[in-house]
């Protein structure tokens, strides 16, 4: 493996297990097409890649790194295919770009080149927990890119995915305030239907997003484009400040 890594930061996380204490370091790393044999003599669709890394305690950091990775890899993937079978971030890129060659073969008269946009950033730390902001565009042909933007909570301790029930003390009570706040930001009365202002909620019935960000300020909640409303109407945003969710939360 050759890839040129490019170290943006390094950040020491010190975390106190029960009989010993663990560091993992996050370092920032990149790769593009331009690092694959397979682009050396030809041009390739772009793909950029800006994501993290985790090193120090071997078992924790290599939960966490399959984690990113696994976003990575189904990011990339195109076809039939479901389940990525690539092994490394190169292996992954060069399926993506095989797969455009092998289009571009079958449809010569086909408008755009495919690229690939993807990110994974740490945006909060603390002794229990880590959030990673996990996003990626593409264009793969069609009238328009399609990207997504999701959240990765991690136990810092294990390296295992925080689920809702860790996070949130009581998501009922929780989501009927979430309701109150996205009502207010979208200007849709109590007594109005949620979709009144031509949301898709399903049985007309409020939810949350699969996955929540959380800030050193405010948690985010990013309904990505045809999860609730068209495609023209871009991702749509939920933030809620710190203060006003502590109550609910289960840890920090």
């Amino acid at each position: 493996m050759n890839s040129k890594i490019t170290v943006v930061a390094l950040i020491a996380l010190i975390v106190v297990g029960c009989d010993r204490e663990k560091n993992i370091e996050i370092s920032s790393q990149s790769f593009t097409e331009k690092e694959l044999a397979i682009c050396k003599n030809s041009k390739c669709p772009e793909v950029t890649i800006n994501y993290v890394e985790v090193f120090g305690d071997e078992e924790v950091s290599e939960k966490i790194n399959q984690k990113i990775k696994h976003f990575i890899f189904n990011s990339l993937l195109l076809g039939e295919d479901t389940i990525p079978t690539a092994k490394t971030i190169q292996e992954a890129a060069t399926g993506f770009i095989e797969s455009y060659n092998a289009d571009k073969a079958q449809f010569p008269d086909m408008a755009g080149e495919y690229f690939a946009e993807i990110s994974v950033n740490e945006i909060y730390s603390s002794k229990k927990h880590i959030c990673f902001e996990m996003r990626q565009y593409l264009f793969t042909g069609g009238a328009h890119g399609y990207g997504t933007t999701s959240f990765l909570n991690i136990d810092p301790k294990t390296g295992e995915e925080l689920t809702s029930e860790e996070l949130f003390k009581n998501n009922k009570e929780f989501t009927a305030f979430a309701e109150k706040k996205f009502r207010a930001e979208q200007k849709i009365a109590k007594d109005q239907s949620i979709n009144e202002n031509g949301f898709w909620f399903e049985n007309d019935e409020f939810y949350l997003p699969e996955s929540v960000g959380f800030t050193q300020d405010s948690l985010i909640f990013v309904y990505n484009q045809y999860d609730i409303a068209s495609y023209a109407d871009g991702p749509i945003e939920l933030k809620i400040a710190m203060k006003e969710a502590e109550p609910f939360l289960s840890i920090d």
